[in-house]
Formats: structure tokens, sequence, C-alpha cells
């Protein structure tokens, strides 16, 4: 295998394979290192899976820059990948009379930002867009523009469109130094050294440790856990909009948002945590959660929950991203990513792309583009079990052949963590108690068969 490249991307989170993809779509040679089994097994397998509009932003911020760039490029592309959009928009909610008056802040916050068809809502009108929301709810802003979109085919779209533009992906990668002479890169990674003439660190969650190969850390990561409930499928008919709440400093505060999954969640908490790798629940703060959806939604009542997560988002002390080139050393950081990492990711691959462009020379001419459409996972849009076939997850309807599919090709699934992700088996309402032993036989007779 080549180990001598232009580029060495690590991170394999939807951010690290965004800029992946855009490095390897303009013919240079890039490897990406993860740490993980599989890609997005850090902070991009636990996210609300909604396209933000930046209505929120801190203007003028490089976040707010990133995030409509890279929402623009997604509706761009998403024919091209297969990746959905399941029209939504969102209403920020006032649930007392104080968070009412702040809504006309909002609405001038969003225009500011370039977001201009976000308009206030009055009770009655509210009432009209969403009936089952609880009378409590005071008044609203309508932001037509947020949708939502599955979180995990979009950064898996991503890496193979990466390869088949020549990028080598490795697993079980983990960093563990580097040293930089005449030029150039010599990483230590688990997988065996690795060359590359630049370094992007996109490490999410151990960005700063990352960091500290290069120099010392301008940050450091504090990860945010935040929680989520999932509700049973009937719940996602209970509101159409994702309602958000009027947001503090420190937090959006939870979502009540549908998934492109069929499901009604809540989420997420902010709870800063030192665990940079494993994203506990706790009974107390779920119990809250749901709670608190009942409190929004009454209908609620009698719907069971069918899921729990969490996610650790890479929190740092400051309020925007930290994205920047140390031209001396051929190295560009991408740090403190939080919330906004999905929709923001392609707007940051084409700014760290200007920065190389900027410090360590123009990037070749584009080719023509080779297009990787993923396989659909969504509710709105037909899915495989509709045209026949053995079931292999009967409470996600997730086909054998389904599952064959996501252990073949250049990217299978590396562990049952990513097979989850590429096919939603062992995601609904049992959790895997009637099909995983089924799917571990179908996942360790594949893995086997490709060793």
């Amino acid at each position: 295998m080549q180990r001598g490249f232009d580029i060495a991307v690590i991170g394999g989170g939807v951010v690290g394979l965004a800029i992946l993809r855009r490095f390897a779509m303009s013919g240079l040679s890039c490897v990406l290192l993860e740490r993980g089994a599989d890609i997005l097994s850090g902070a991009s397998k636990g996210n609300s899976g909604l396209l933000h509009t930046g209505f929120d932003a801190p203007a003028g911020s490089l976040e707010l820059a990133c995030i409509r760039a890279g929402y623009a490029e997604y509706i761009d592309i998403r024919g091209r990948l297969n990746l959905p959009l399941v029209k939504s928009s969102a209403l920020v909610v006032a649930w007392s009379e104080e968070e009412r008056t702040k809504l006309a802040g909002i609405v001038a916050k969003a225009h500011a930002n370039g977001v201009e068809d976000v308009r206030p809502v009055e009770s009655d009108e509210l009432r009209r867009l969403e009936p089952r929301l609880s009378p409590a709810a005071k008044a609203a802003v309508l932001v037509p523009g947020e949708h939502i979109i599955d979180p995990w085919s979009a950064p898996l779209a991503y890496a193979h469109q990466a390869l088949a533009h020549g990028a080598v992906i490795l697993r079980d990668a983990e960093v563990t130094g580097g040293e930089f002479a005449q030029g150039a890169w010599r990483l230590a990674s688990k997988a065996g050294p690795v060359s590359a003439r630049a370094v992007i660190n996109a490490a999410g969650n151990f960005g700063d440790l990352v960091e500290a190969i290069a120099r010392p850390p301008p940050f450091t990561i504090t990860p945010r856990r935040g929680q989520f409930v999932v509700f049973d499928k009937p719940a996602s008919q209970l509101v159409t909009a994702i309602i958000l709440p009027v947001p503090s400093d420190r937090t959006k505060g939870v979502v009540l948002f549908r998934t492109a999954y069929g499901n009604l969640a809540i989420g997420p908490t902010a709870e800063d945590v030192p665990e940079r790798e494993v994203a506990a629940t706790d009974t107390a703060t779920l119990e809250r959660l749901k709670a608190r959806a009942l409190e929004m939604a009454p209908s609620l009542s009698g719907i069971g929950v069918s899921a729990i997560y969490a996610g650790l988002r890479p929190a740092t002390e400051h309020k925007d991203y930290v994205i920047e080139a140390l031209p001396g050393r051929s190295w560009i950081t991408v740090g403190g990513i939080r919330s906004t990492g999905l929709t923001a990711s392609l707007g940051i691959a084409r700014h760290v792309a200007g920065l190389y462009a900027s410090h360590f020379g123009a990037l070749p001419s584009q080719p023509d583009p080779i297009w990787t459409p993923v396989p659909n996972l969504t509710e709105e849009r037909p899915r495989p079990y509709m045209q026949g076939g053995e079931i292999a997850c009967h409470c996600e309807r997730v086909t054998r052949g389904e599952i064959e599919r996501a252990l073949e090709g250049p990217l299978p699934a590396g562990d049952l963590g990513g097979l989850r992700r590429r096919t939603r088996a062992m995601m609904g309402r049992c959790q895997g108690f009637s099909c995983s032993a089924h799917v571990e036989k179908l996942f360790r007779e594949k893995t086997r068969g490709a060793a």
C-alpha cells in the first residue's frame, strides 16, 4: 500500500470525511487515519440529523460562513449522491412571556445572518401549524429552511466519493506521534507509519491531543455530552416542524424533532464530561427529557420509548470553530466543531481547501467528479424491503441483502456499530433483542470470508 501522500487527514468523522473528499476530488493523493474500527465512531455517530440554515449562528463567525456554504453544497449534490432531505421547517417556540420578548431579536439576527425568510408566528398561527403542541406555547419564530437529513448516509457518501478519487482510508489507525522534517510529516499510527506533505487535524474529541504533535494546542477539548430519547414510530405524526427552544448563551437547548427514520426524538442535553470516547446515558436525565417532551406535546402520553442514546460534542473554550493553517509546519487545524458540524462539514472542507491553496500551493484542476450514490435509509423514500426479500431486522425492516451489501465494497462496515449506521439494523423497538444474533452471524460470516 502506498504510504507517501500529499495530504493526511486525522479523524474519520463527518468533517474529516468531507475534507478528504474535497482534496481527493482535486487530484491530490490523500489518506485518512481513523482511530476507530469504522468511520463515524466518535462525535459524528450521535447527533440530531438536522440541516441547519445558520439563522442563529454567531454573526460574522466562521461557523456561520461554513454552515451557509455547507448547506448550499449539500442541496446541490444530494441528488447525485442519493442523499435525503425531509422538508420540515423549524419553530423556535417561546414557552413564557420572558421568552416571547426575545423572539424579535431572533428574527433580526436571522435576517442579519442572511436567512431572510425567517418570520414571527403568533399564537393563532402556531396552533394551526402545530395543533398538538401544548397550549402553553405562547408564540414562535418560523425558520422555513431547517430540514431533516440522514446523519450517517451523508458522511458515508463523502467517504465513498473520496475512495473513488483514489483516497485511502485506514481504520484502527490511531495516530500516536509524528515528526516534521524537510517539509514533510512522518506520522506514527497503529496501522504503521504514514508520510504526507501536509496534515489536517480533524480529530474531534481528541483534537487537542493530536494538535500537540504539531504545537502546544490553542484549545482544550472538554467533551459536551448530549443525551437523546427516541419515541416509537406513532410519535412522528404528532409534530411536523423541528421544535426549538429559545436558546441560552451556553446551549441551544433540547429540541423535539422527527428523524429521517420515522421516529420522534428529544435532545440533546449539554453536560461537560471528562470522558472523550464513551457517551453514557443516565436514567435521571433521560426521565427529565421524557417529561419535557410530554410538556411540549401532551399527546405523547402513552407512546413508548424505542431507544436512548448519547453523543459527545468536541466543545472548547472558544465560541467559534478553531480552523487555521500553520504554514511553517505544513499543518491545518480543524477543531471545536460542535453540533453544527454535520451541516457545516462541506463548507469547512471548502474553507480548508482555501487555506491549503493560500499557504501550501494551488490545488490541481478538478477533474469531472465521480458520483457514488448511497442506499436510502429514510422512511420518506422507497426502501428495499418493499421489493421483497428476507427481513433480517423486523423492527426497522432491514433486509438480509442490505446487511450483506454493507459488508462488501470499498468500505465495508468495520464493526457492528458501523453496520447499524449503514443499515438501521438493531436500531428499532427491540434494540436488537430479536435480531442481533442473526445480524452478528451475518457479520462474522462476511468479515471472516473477507479476511
